[in-house]
């Protein structure tokens, strides 16, 4: 099956008040990136590319403290390519030409 390109992008915003905190980001298990959240009154706009076959797939945040700060995701949203996401992260790659 062709693979398709779609790329994804979510409002990421972590409140803490110590150590800077760190995140993950993982599509399905395998994991995108792992950032150190330095900022204090800004939000990042995350670009995710995902290169696959028409599937199922999640994207997904946490912690990696978790008692240490608090994060928000918000407005996934499919910037590019075929497939759809819902606000949970779930995405659904479908191929060119086709809708969900």
């Amino acid at each position: 099956m062709q693979k398709e390109a779609v790329t994804v992008v979510a409002d990421v915003n972590v409140k803490w008040a110590e150590s800077p905190p760190r995140y993950r980001c993982y599509v399905n298990d395998e994991l995108f990136t792992e950032r150190t959240w330095t900022w204090t009154d800004h939000y990042l706009e995350e670009i995710i590319p995902i290169y696959a076959e028409p599937g199922a797939y999640h994207v997904k945040y946490e912690l990696v403290d978790p008692e240490s700060a608090e994060m928000q995701i918000r407005n996934f949203r499919i910037v590019n390519g075929p497939g759809t996401i819902d606000q949970k992260g779930h995405v659904q790659i479908t191929t060119t030409g086709q809708t969900a």
